[in-house]
This record gives C-alpha cells, structure tokens and sequence, in this order.
C-alpha cells in the first residue's frame, strides 16, 4: 500500500465508524453521525474536513462493495500489462492442455 499522507483524517473516519448500517445495508456516514461525532469528541472540523470525512466513507463503501467481487484485484496493484497477461494466458494453456 502507498504511503498515507494524512493518517490523522483517516483515523478520525475509522473512529468515527467508516459507515452506518441502514436496513439491511450499509451506507455512507450521515451528517448527522459526523456533526455527532464532532461533538462527542469536541473536535471541529471545518466543513472541507467534514465534506471529506462523507467522501471518504463513500469511497470506502464502494470499494468495499468491488471487493465482494472475486475476480477484483488489489487496490495497490498496478493493472497487468498485455505482456504479463499474455504470459499468464500461454502458461495457463499449457498447464489446461
């Protein structure tokens, strides 16, 4: 994984709780939940850190929702060149016959 520029917002999202559950479901954290939560902790964020706060909880919602797909490779993992997946392919051949 890459370097985290900012470990401070994303422990403020972990404690804050990533996401809500809705019914069945999760969703992205409310303003609610994170007004509630600047208040709890008496940390006020201005309303570019909050925004990101929301942001952040999305992105993490979706993604979290990609990876329940089997064939989703690794966030850190750069995309496969032609090259490499050709080479994959002809090993695979091989071995399947």
């Amino acid at each position: 994984m890459p370097a985290n520029p900012a470990p401070h917002m994303t422990d403020r999202l972990i404690e804050m709780g990533l996401t809500e559950a809705a019914g069945m479901t999760a969703v992205p954290l409310s303003w609610a939940a994170i007004n509630a939560w600047c208040v709890a902790t008496a940390v006020d964020l201005p309303p570019w850190e909050r925004k990101l706060m929301r942001r952040l909880s999305s992105d993490f919602l979706s993604t979290a929702r990609d990876a329940e797909v089997e064939t989703c490779p690794p966030p850190w993992r750069s995309p496969a060149s032609r090259e490499t997946i050709a080479a994959e392919l002809s090993v695979l051949d091989e071995l399947l016959g």
